[in-house]
């Protein structure tokens, strides 16, 4: 007797290489930092940091400590896309009402997080 010849391909797995190139690529993240300076309030960045980012007061009030005790503070670690539109967020907040020698917004850089 004959054995069949059937037409279906054997199964065959994915080899490491073929699993790796069908996983989407995660964009590296980018810490949004903000900077320290003499023209703004705590009130002044708690109402940024609650409006821009919604961070509860208490939350906010701790980075607002932090950046003016240690000079900067990590608001967001997010993709390089979003962290450069909260970057042009916190720049365009405006000024701070409280300080009559506030001249303008706060200042936020872009860094590579740590892998």
């Amino acid at each position: 007797m004959r054995s069949k010849v059937t037409d279906t391909p054997a199964r065959t797995t994915p080899t490491e290489q073929q699993k790796t190139h069908s996983r989407p690529r995660q964009q590296p993240p980018y810490h949004v930092v903000l900077l320290d300076d003499d023209d703004h309030t705590y009130e002044y960045v708690i109402r940024m940091l609650s409006s821009l980012f919604g961070y509860s007061h208490e939350k906010a009030y701790q980075m607002a400590k932090q950046v003016d005790t240690q000079g900067r503070v990590i608001v967001d670690t997010t993709t390089r896309e979003r962290a450069e539109l909260k970057q042009e967020q916190i720049h365009a907040f405006g000024r701070d009402q409280r300080i009559r020698r506030c001249q303008g917004s706060m200042t936020a850089v872009i860094e590579p997080a740590a892998s």
